[in-house]
């Protein structure tokens, strides 16, 4: 998929929300793209979420990508998240688990 790709997601997540996926580091190599943008549509009474973006991505991008989110971050509009009922904003970013001291 090319830097920035649409794509929809069916079944899961409210009608006609649209959020910029952005990938860093490992993220990005799991993904093959650096970023895309991500249609969720589907059932109106339900909000987009962390962990439905989580899931998603580990079925898309397979075990390299549920590597990285198992110990990584998602920053949702600039602050890290962790709980997966968190909803989506307009912009996710997927970081790695960093080292560092």
């Amino acid at each position: 998929m090319a830097e920035g790709t649409t794509t929809s997601v069916a079944g899961s997540v409210s009608t006609g929300t649209s959020v910029l996926v952005r990938y860093f580091a490992a993220a990005a190599e799991a993904a093959g793209v650096e970023e895309e943008r991500i249609e969720f549509a589907g059932l109106a009474d339900q909000a987009p979420t962390v962990g439905a973006l989580r899931d998603l991505l580990v079925e898309r991008y397979g075990p390299a990508m549920a590597r990285v989110v198992a110990n990584g971050s998602f920053l949702v509009d600039g602050v890290v998240r962790r709980d997966p009922a968190t909803p989506l904003g307009a912009q996710v970013d997927v970081l790695p688990p960093f080292a560092g001291g």
